[in-house]
């Protein structure tokens, strides 16, 4: 069991960082890593792994400590699994009702059977910015794409995002019930699982 009271998380994102820190629990403090710098890395990798691989090594070459990164985004069936790592500049960076935007009109015509789609973290733990042992966690998370936008919560492809378990889109859920269905959520039971935390 490894013993960590802090950890660096590799993003900007205030969402993502309240988010994992009440999936952690309150005996690991996160910190985001906009304390320690305003820059991000080049996400360069082909594939969630190496993308949350390369931001955690960041996050601890920059602020000295232990470091949890996360990668994360939506894989649509019919699209071969875009927009994938793309996910967040799917629409050239323009934002996500942009995003949303150009997936509905990829996915045009596309009857429901073919919409099969999941949301996938990747969360990768280092210790030091040169671990040779990276923890990796995947979780996934089913359902497919509506054919408009419904519901207020969540951030992303969440308004298009229809799970099944629910009977209603991602945007639909409390954040509490998504904190529990998440693809991020998943990933999370098994990282506080490798890190011995009840």
């Amino acid at each position: 069991m490894m013993n960590f009271t802090q950890l660096v998380l590799a993003s900007h994102n205030a969402g993502k960082l309240k988010e994992l820190q009440a999936m952690l629990g309150e005996s690991v403090q996160l910190r985001s890593i906009g304390e320690f710098s305003s820059v991000e890395p080049d996400e360069t990798g082909l594939s969630f792994v190496e993308n949350a691989i390369l931001k955690a090594r960041n996050a601890a070459r920059i602020s000295g400590l232990p470091a949890l990164a996360d990668d994360s985004g939506l894989a649509v069936d019919f699209l071969g699994g875009a927009p994938g790592i793309y996910s967040a500049r799917y629409a050239d960076g323009q934002g996500d009702a942009a995003n949303n935007a150009k997936l509905l009109d990829a996915l045009k015509d596309v009857p429901d059977a073919e919409r099969g789609a999941q949301f996938v973290c990747v969360l990768a733990l280092v210790r030091h910015a040169d671990d040779p042992l990276p923890i990796i966690c995947e979780g996934l998370w089913h359902g497919r794409i509506l054919p408009a936008a419904s519901g207020q919560h969540g951030f992303g492809y969440d308004p298009l995002f229809w799970v099944p378990e629910r009977n209603c889109s991602s945007a639909e859920l409390s954040p509490t019930e998504k904190n529990q269905l998440s693809h991020r959520a998943r990933a999370m039971v098994l990282l506080r699982q490798r890190l011995g935390l009840k």
